[in-house]
């Protein structure tokens, strides 16, 4: 019974806990911080390879 008393009081400070910090958070303004990327010409990567034929895919 003791037990069970207690982790009611642990779970009601925790609400408590979670409502405080989030009022308290929800007040505080954040800056916008935007970053525009520079127009570079994007990499490209390109594979070439020898195409296996029937009887090498077979031996591997």
């Amino acid at each position: 019974m003791n037990i069970a008393k207690n982790m009611e009081a642990i779970f009601v400070a925790a609400i408590v806990i979670a409502s405080a910090t989030s009022f308290a958070t929800a007040a505080v303004s954040t800056p916008v911080i935007a970053v525009k990327a520079e127009a570079s010409a994007m990499q490209t990567v390109t594979v070439t390879a020898k195409r296996l034929t029937a009887t090498e895919k077979a031996a591997l």
